[in-house]
């Protein structure tokens, strides 16, 4: 049909007015938004009751705030400790340690392939010497933290319970969160060591060891963030994330645990992207879910089967350009992370699209947090958005998409073996592509990047780790070497070695190598010795 103005009323205005009304609008994941909602659901559920979709406590916010947990961490252990007590006179409640990548692959600084990469992208830990300057003047008692570490998280882990010792803190009162989550490595990130087989055999022991020793440690956070910073979509990101928690309960029960003690000490850690509806829907469907899972596989105590997560703002989302525009993504971000029932919050800094975040840059990320919770009113009451027409749907649709990628992959075996078979990063892969091209096609509009943008951007301040840090923590390790009892040393190594061998659990010979200040990369060469490399 021929459009053209004045040919009976069929006008251009006409045209563009049908072609907006018959456009299919849908959010990051493919759902079809609705014009209108009319009919909620769920209705009848209340916040603190199973499946927990309106919240896992009965008054949220109104009776404890989120913590507020600002990820940080670089260079020496000296300059981070100096960072931390700058955020907590700053009102942050609660730590999170970005380490570098070498100790995240178990690396020593001063080995070979460490080069470039000391103190980069988090802070260099190579000995207990490091973990005790890392929380000097720091109460391990007096707050929580959590470590974004995975295959050598049990090392990490046993550094800290190391220094609480040291402390006199109860280790029965300590309280924190490691990652420890090496499916999503496989699948997303990278930062693996060892084949899964020994890593699953790793988490579990921790597992075990804490439920005994450190009872009030969250012994895993399992991770949706990095699979979302890979590409996937939202409903990916709680698909994977949830197929592969099935995977660690599995582990966890086939070593003989008992779900309603370990599955308590379990939470995750989602991402939250810039689809402010659809996050706080994701977030609704995850507690939902989670309860369903735990509760088939046999969790009959509430505690074990409420879904308690992290939520940090998406990195990937932030933009080199214009980089002031990050606050109002952040924000807007954090909005819907808070109304989605997180229980504690990470807001990114907005230069981090450009370097690791300046202290100013940091200080208004948690500003951002602070009036949200002091300000805003949203925390005045519990799911404020419950009952939204819109909300309610879009929260049943997340799940029923979501539920499908599960029963695909329990129809594989399980989450191993989808990794295993490739499915999982090649789902995530074709969706970082298609998203891709949307941005270089102008049909996602990024502000500042594809639409809006600017000649002549003014420049910002950028944060920079110098590389000397790698000689400084080399000679650290050296005078360290020269210090320590040898002996104590080769005799834990030893110990450790033969356990890995074997069948006992791994964490009180890793903790005893630790307080013989045997340094990560040791202990991680002893078990690349036994366990291989993946």
């Amino acid at each position: 049909m021929m459009w053209r103005l004045g040919s009976s009323g069929r006008t251009w205005k006409n045209y563009t007015k049908l072609m907006a009304r018959d456009k299919k609008i849908t959010t990051t994941s493919g759902i079809e938004i609705k014009e209108v909602y009319t009919e909620p659901s769920n209705m009848s559920e209340l916040p603190g009751e199973f499946p927990f979709t309106r919240g896992i406590q009965k008054d949220m916010y109104r009776g404890k705030p989120w913590t507020m947990r600002q990820y940080a961490g670089f260079s020496t252990a000296e300059e981070s400790n100096k960072r931390y007590h700058y955020l907590l006179s700053q009102g942050t409640n609660g730590l999170s340690v970005a380490f570098d990548l070498p100790t995240q692959i178990g690396y020593d600084s001063d080995h070979a392939l460490a080069e470039g990469e000391v103190g980069k992208v988090g802070v260099a830990i190579d000995s207990l010497k490091d973990m005790e300057i890392l929380f000097a003047g720091i109460a391990l008692k007096d707050i929580t933290t959590s470590m974004t570490i995975n295959a050598t998280a049990p090392v990490l882990l046993a550094m800290y319970i190391a220094l609480a010792k040291k402390q006199g803190a109860d280790l029965k009162q300590i309280s924190g969160t490691i990652q420890n989550d090496i499916l999503k490595e496989y699948a997303a990130r990278g930062t693996y060591i060892y084949p899964p087989a020994p890593s699953m055999r790793l988490i579990t022991d921790v597992f075990e060891y804490c439920s005994k020793e450190v009872p009030k440690w969250n012994t895993i956070s399992i991770s949706g963030y990095h699979i979302r910073e890979a590409g996937s979509t939202a409903v990916q990101e709680l698909a994977f994330t949830l197929a592969n928690g099935k995977a660690y309960l599995k582990a966890a029960l086939d070593k003989g645990l008992d779900i309603n003690v370990f599955a308590k000490r379990l939470s995750f850690f989602f991402n939250c992207h810039s689809n402010f509806f659809e996050e706080i829907a994701k977030f609704r469907a995850a507690r939902r879910m989670w309860a369903h899972i735990t509760k088939q596989l046999g969790a009959t105590d509430a505690g074990a089967q409420k879904l308690r997560f992290h939520t940090q703002t998406g990195g990937s989302t932030l933009t080199a350009q214009q980089p002031l525009n990050n606050i109002i993504r952040v924000s807007n971000q954090a909005m819907a992370a808070v109304l989605g029932g997180t229980q504690s919050l990470h807001t990114n800094g907005y230069d981090e699209a450009l370097s690791l975040p300046t202290e100013a840059a940091a200080k208004i990320a948690l500003r951002t947090q602070q009036v949200i919770a002091f300000e805003s009113g949203v925390t005045d009451t519990v799911d404020p958005l419950a009952g939204s027409y819109f909300i309610e749907a879009l929260t049943d649709e997340i799940e029923a998409a979501a539920q499908l990628y599960i029963n695909k992959i329990d129809a594989m075996g399980g989450a191993v073996k989808a990794i295993e078979q490739d499915y999982i990063q090649q789902e995530i892969a074709a969706s970082a592509y298609q998203y891709q091209q949307e941005i270089e096609t102008g049909e996602k509009v990024i502000v500042g990047v594809n639409r809006f943008t600017q000649q002549g951007e003014a420049p910002v301040n950028v944060f920079r780790v110098d590389d000397a840090i790698r000689k400084m923590q080399s000679e650290k390790i050296a005078e360290l070497k020269k210090a320590r009892n040898s002996e104590e040393v080769e005799k834990s190594l030893h110990l450790l070695r033969m356990a890995a061998a074997g069948a006992e659990n791994l964490m009180p010979f890793i903790v005893t190598s630790v307080e013989s200040y045997a340094t990560l990369g040791e202990i991680a060469d002893v078990l690349r010795g036994v366990f291989g490399e993946y």
